[in-house]
């Protein structure tokens, strides 16, 4: 049982489900934590724990290896759980995790059925420690940043949001589960939950209506596995309307690998618009005064850099997660958020799919 009067004066255990490119990733940021220490991994893949376990050792850990989840959670009960595994087992590995009570840090999304993150949010009401959901994407320094300043006023209230990513095709993955919608979730739950999550958060609201355009028009199609050709879209334009009036726009391509900034996110408001860049690290105000943009740039700490590849997000989400660990404070991006962004993805699909737009009625909704 969760007590935080247990958890005020030693170093912290994690343990880490899921031991592929993410799972690596939080180990490697693990390691810039003090009083942090990897006691255990779990993956049925022997090749991903062994490569993990070797990982982890360069960074002076020596994490205990398990291929069964609850023969690790008995044998080492650690105070802190990541859960890196694929997306479609995020589900059933939160069940059988949570009966340990320890801290979870679930990478997105949440899940990838909406009835399994609906359900799952329910069970987190009745659960004492902390739950934190993976949408890292709002802890990059300059996006963070940029919030800061658009919740500060400077574009006064936004009315338009734009998320624009151009970036490279998915990677490849153990047993190629990220190549169908069954695994995945599909493109806009699997990829864009963390824009959804974005948008909920920059514009400080909830929406009413989605109506997205996509398709798998130039990556995959050239693949099988076990005779099947991958079904997940790479492009897709997703228009969602919020209950304040406010609008946003995700403009999504993954053949654009050669661009010069994966991530650029806009806010305009009655006073001007502002912008940040990734990889730049760019923030640009544009007053409507028409006195010239001003840009800043925000510096992101090199081991942060080194450690992930989400432009220092997993470290400064880790930090957060461990002081709510540490501290037994509630966690900062809940259960809710990871529910919204699934939803968000199922209903910008479901629009593709149909070719009409998605009302939202978050009562019993998506």
């Amino acid at each position: 049982m969760w007590s935080n009067a247990e958890h005020m004066s030693s170093a912290r255990s994690y343990a880490i489900i899921g031991a592929g490119m993410m799972g690596c990733e939080h180990i490697r940021n693990l390691a810039l934590l003090d009083d942090a220490h990897l006691v255990a991994l779990a993956d049925p893949h022997p090749h991903s724990l062994t490569a993990a376990a070797a990982l982890a050792n360069q960074y002076g850990d020596t994490p205990d290896c398990y291929s069964d989840i609850q023969e690790m959670l008995q044998a080492k009960k650690p105070d802190a759980v990541i859960i890196a595994s694929p997306n479609h087992t995020h589900f059933d590995v939160m069940q059988q995790v949570m009966p340990h009570s320890p801290a979870i840090l679930l990478e997105k999304p949440m899940c990838t059925a909406g009835e399994d993150a609906r359900a799952l949010h329910d069970l987190v009401q009745g659960y004492t420690p902390p739950v934190w959901i993976g949408l890292e994407y709002r802890y990059m320094p300059p996006v963070s940043a940029f919030i800061r300043r658009v919740h500060a006023g400077e574009t006064g209230p936004v009315k338009m949001l734009s998320i624009r990513e151009h970036r490279f095709p998915f990677l490849p993955k153990v047993g190629d589960w990220n190549r169908f919608n069954r695994n995945s979730g599909g493109t806009l739950v699997e990829k864009c939950c963390h824009f959804f999550d974005l948008m909920r958060l920059i514009l400080q609201d909830e929406p009413v209506r989605i109506f997205a355009s996509g398709a798998q028009d130039v990556n995959h199609l050239d693949e099988q596995y076990g005779g099947e050709v991958p079904d997940i879209i790479d492009n897709a334009y997703v228009l969602v309307d919020f209950a304040g009036g406010g609008r946003a726009v995700l403009d999504l391509c993954m053949f654009a690998e050669g661009s010069e900034q994966q991530e650029e996110i806009y806010a305009l408001g009655p006073t001007g618009k502002m912008e940040v860049k990734i990889p730049a690290g760019d923030i640009v105000w544009s007053p409507r005064d028409v006195s010239g943009a001003v840009r800043t740039h925000i510096d992101v700490p090199k081991s942060a850099m080194q450690a992930g590849d989400h432009h220092g997000a997993t470290w400064f989400q880790l930090q957060d997660f461990h002081a709510a660990l540490t501290n037994g404070t509630p966690p900062l991006v809940t259960s809710l958020d990871g529910l919204r962004s699934v939803q968000m993805g199922l209903a910008a699909q479901q629009s593709i799919a149909t070719g009409l737009p998605v009302p939202l009625g978050f009562g019993g909704g998506i």
